[in-house]
């Protein structure tokens, strides 16, 4: 080969600074080489597919549009070579010596005005073939463009500050990069290492990948087919391999989006929600891809925390191909993606609520507390996860649950409250004192049993323009309604006396004792005094959260038609220690029925002094 044709070359200062930020800061894990270098040969095929459309000659025609990968662990080197578009003498030059057609000078500029969080964008530059330096100690490039009359060549280069570049006979069309490993390298000349790699970054890459004469990307791309043209035992298989399942899902969601960005979608929702098993918090599993290319197996920022349950792929074109996980989090691309999906699959799950409603109820049933979730720790979405939610009620039969707006529709038209209760279940909430006045005027009440359903309930605070109303809650504001005429009834002066008296008898625990506006068939009730309802003292307490944890007073109702408060103020004029006993132990079984009694040591003490009085008469 005359010497004519071998030419050395410094790199540009731009391509110096560039290739030691790759080597020495870029990337957490170095394996990505192999993905970048992938990305790039499929690029180039995809290029040469486009370019057989308008050019009759091509050079060496017959090649198929694959990428080849071979692994010497005794030569220390990996081959990558792609039968695609391949570059001239000039290419090579200006495509990976200078900043002609590379985006390093942009790539430089990022990092200057971003710091180095942003050195992960390399991908969004098209300088990702530098990767290869983490690795090697030297590179060589051979290359034939797809013009017959250009000749092959050879670049290379150790990434110290230079490259050579020579004319070669014998080139078949496209690039093909032979890497030489740094001695501390040599697991990338392993063929199990790097058919790892693949497995995991480019399973979907749309052309064959052989690594040592061997396929490796044997799974379809299905998100982005037509939806006519996939069965659903496709769909299934696919599920199987991408989220590693063995059951089937229960719901899939597949759509595409070309604004406001290009988007392809494949969502599936597991049959069963690994958190009821005790298995602790699962991880997001949705994975992020850009053209096929895995960008992160599970991002945690690119769906809401609340939606960690779904499966799937996510792909779009717009996204830089190497964004990382630091850059998703600030980025503005990655929280347009995610208020697309988001919205789409929120959009999904009311058309199934609609069309098929039984099967929405088993989903609810399982998935119900993760929207719950959203609706109390997410405003941007609460209002449209609010309409997803189904709660049992006092006018259905248990286990017929019911959603807000079929609540809103069966209102009085005079009411203006959606009214709720917190209980341990449908019975406790039926025997209690807080149902009865609201049940006498002939209002319905959701019954809720979780306790993430107290912190839905204080975050989104109304629906429809109808405010949310614990009937636990003191300050309730009910419209009269008749009360029953019981003989023996205490009067206006009789009940006010008797709850002064209560007031002395019951001490510091109470902040009022007064007559009962919404009792029927219970004798007391106790009320938190404030906007929180008792069970949100309850479990604020239980956490020790600022308000819940120091004692309070609550505000005990009592009701004037009820025989034991008409037996008690006859009582306390006759047998006062006595009637201080029932007193405090009315107001103790009050307590008890809110769930607000920490140590019932002197209620059981009382109750069996009650009790010895009671069996010596």
């Amino acid at each position: 080969m005359s010497a004519s044709h071998i030419e050395k070359h410094e790199f540009q200062a731009e391509i110096k600074q560039l290739l030691d930020i790759v080597i020495h800061s870029l990337y957490t894990d170095k394996e990505i080489f192999v993905r970048e270098l992938i990305s790039n040969a499929s690029d180039a095929l995809e290029k040469l597919r486009h370019l057989k459309l308008t050019e009759k000659e091509i050079f060496d025609d017959r090649l198929d549009l694959e990428v080849n990968i071979t692994t010497d662990d005794k030569a220390n080197t990996i081959t990558i070579q792609d039968f695609g578009i391949g570059m001239t003498r000039d290419e090579l030059v200006e495509n990976l010596g200078t900043i002609a057609h590379s985006g390093s000078k942009q790539f430089l500029k990022a990092i200057k005005e971003g710091g180095e969080k942003n050195a992960n964008l390399i991908g969004q530059f098209g300088v990702g073939f530098y990767s290869a330096f983490m690795v090697a100690s030297e590179v060589k490039v051979y290359s034939h463009s797809w013009r017959e009359d250009a000749p092959g060549c050879v670049w290379t280069s150790d990434g110290s500050g230079s490259y050579e570049i020579e004319d070669i006979e014998g080139q078949r069309r496209g690039t093909k990069i032979v890497i030489t490993l740094k001695d501390d390298e040599k697991n990338y000349a392993s063929d199990s290492t790097v058919k790892e790699i693949i497995k995991r970054y480019s399973s979907f890459v749309q052309f064959p990948i052989n690594l040592n004469g061997e396929k490796v990307n044997t799974v379809d791309a299905l998100w982005l087919r037509s939806k006519s043209e996939i069965k659903d035992e496709e769909y299934t298989e696919f599920y199987k391999f991408q989220a590693n399942a063995f059951d089937e899902p229960r719901y899939r969601l597949h759509f595409s989006a070309d604004a406001p960005l290009e988007i392809n979608s494949l969502l599936f929702t597991p049959k069963d929600n690994p958190e009821n098993f005790g298995l602790g918090r699962v991880e997001p599993a949705v994975a992020l891809h850009c053209r096929k290319i895995l960008i992160d197996p599970k991002p945690d920022k690119l769906l809401p925390e609340w939606l960690r349950f779904l499966k799937g792929v996510v792909d779009s074109a717009d996204l830089p191909l190497n964004i990382s996980r630091e850059t998703m989090q600030d980025s503005a691309l990655v929280q347009k993606l995610s208020r697309v999906i988001t919205k789409r699959y929120l959009k999904f799950l009311g058309e199934e609520a609609k069309k098929r409603p039984e099967a929405y109820q088993e989903f609810f049933d399982v998935f119900g507390y993760f929207l719950k979730e959203g609706v109390a720790t997410d405003f941007d979405y609460r209002e449209d996860l609010s309409k997803l939610l189904y709660y049992e009620s006092s006018v259905l039969e248990k286990g017929k649950t019911t959603t807000f707006a079929d609540y809103v529709s069966r209102m009085k038209e005079e009411q203006k409250e959606i009214y709720y209760i917190l209980g341990q279940n449908r019975e406790s909430i039926e025997s209690g004192p807080y149902l009865e006045g609201l049940k006498a005027r002939g209002l319905e009440v959701l019954f809720l049993y979780e306790s993430v359903d107290e912190f839905v309930m204080s975050n989104l605070r109304e629906f429809d323009g109808k405010t949310l109303v614990s009937a636990d809650q003191g300050d309730l504001k009910l419209d009269d309604a008749p009360k029953p005429d019981v003989e023996g009834s205490l009067d206006e002066s009789q009940t006010k006396k008797l709850c002064s008296w209560l007031r002395d008898v019951i001490g510091e625990r109470v902040q009022e004792v007064k007559a009962s506006e919404r009792l029927v068939d219970s004798p007391a009730i106790a009320l938190s005094p404030d906007a929180y309802s008792a069970q949100m003292r309850r479990m604020m307490r239980a956490m020790n959260k600022e308000g819940g944890e120091a004692p309070f007073k609550v505000q005990f109702e009592i009701n004037p038609r009820h025989q034991l408060m008409i037996n008690l103020n006859e009582q306390r004029e006759k047998n006062e220690d006595l009637a201080k006993l029932v007193a405090l132990q009315t107001f103790d079984n009050a307590m008890v029925a809110a769930g607000l009694l920490d140590d019932p040591k002197d209620m059981v003490s009382r109750m069996y002094s009650i009790l010895e009085q009671a069996a010596t008469k």
